[in-house]
């Protein structure tokens, strides 16, 4: 009978460490095993959502489980942002990480999420910020509309408060020398219902989140914030060329818990490559003047870090940390 408990023991063993041996292999191998669901830490409708969508749908058929978007908002991006860092780290979640990640915890609004709590997969996206008011409105240029914020007070609509576009029109009303009355949003889509409403003055989101109304003539750019004139609108000014030195912009990317082995997140990253460079995606993002700007797990990972200290001094020259 001890002979035969033994032998049995033995085996237990033998079996339970093959199991776990196999399992760790499959992690990697037969990823994914179950749905997925990508984190987008904004409204629907916005760019981080579009793009996130867009992207899942090119990579959707290597999910046979299925996948799904799922927006998460709150706290400027905060609270997706955080629900992804602490989920199980296997890939079942992928959370869409944006600059707030680098912003937000210099602000005091970020809730306990720093960007160490992410293994980045990959940057897919970049873009900078469109100071962008309504058709009818009665400034034509930056300089009348930075001149009126002198006399009046501007309400700036952005994508919540420490979040990327607050940052923005704090940048340019400190290279212009003038305040706003900035009123946040979750995400640039209902900031940009509140501008064609007509509740505020004007709005600092990228460019791509606005062009479908600029198209359809309802509102219009008076300059973007980027080092030189972009390429999708070789027309409109930058602030820098008109005497503003405010250059702010965002990327966005995709991320996974700290401790998802790597084996797993190349195999997302690689997935999610291929998604970037599908003729569906890539025709998606110039349709929607969008930026294709790829960078992989480490490459990003070094972004961050860089970002991360950038606008640490950023958000500490402007005052913007709160108390």
């Amino acid at each position: 009978m001890k002979k035969t408990l033994i032998a049995l023991l033995l085996l237990t063993l033998v079996v339970g460490s093959a199991f776990a041996q196999g399992g760790a292999e499959a992690s990697a191998a037969t990823y994914p095993t179950g749905p997925v669901s990508v984190i987008v830490p904004y409204s629907a409708g916005g760019g981080t959502d579009l793009i996130a969508r867009a992207l899942v749908d090119a990579a959707k058929g290597s999910f046979p489980k299925n996948i799904t978007v799922e927006n998460r908002t709150g706290g400027g991006g905060a609270v997706g942002m955080s629900f992804g860092a602490n989920a199980k780290a296997d890939g079942s979640v992928i959370t869409m990480i944006t600059v707030e990640l680098v912003t937000l915890p210099h602000t005091g609004t970020g809730g306990g999420i720093y960007y160490d709590q992410f293994k980045p997969i990959m940057m897919v996206n970049s873009a900078y910020a469109a100071v962008t008011v309504q058709a009818s409105s009665p400034y034509n240029t930056l300089g009348e509309f930075l001149s009126a914020a002198k006399t009046k007070s501007m309400r700036v609509g952005n994508s919540g408060v420490g979040a990327i576009w607050h940052l923005a029109a704090a940048g340019l009303g400190k290279a212009a020398n003038v305040s706003f009355n900035h009123i946040p949003f979750e995400g640039a889509a209902p900031a940009i219902t509140s501008l064609l409403g007509g509740h505020i003055d004007a709005i600092t989101v990228s460019y791509a989140e606005v062009a479908s109304q600029v198209a359809a003539g309802n509102l219009k750019v008076l300059a973007v914030l980027a080092p030189e004139r972009i390429a999708a609108t070789p027309n409109i000014p930058t602030a820098k060329e008109l005497g503003y030195d405010a250059v702010v912009g965002t990327w966005r990317g995709l991320g996974v818990p700290k401790n998802t082995p790597d084996d797993v997140a190349k195999k997302i990253y690689d997935i999610f490559d291929a998604a970037a460079k599908s003729p569906a995606f890539v025709k998606f993002m110039q349709d929607t003047d969008n930026i294709i700007d790829i960078l992989d797990g480490p490459a990003y990972g070094k972004r961050l870090a860089v970002d991360n200290e950038m606008f640490k001094a950023l958000i500490n020259e402007l005052g913007l940390k709160q108390q």
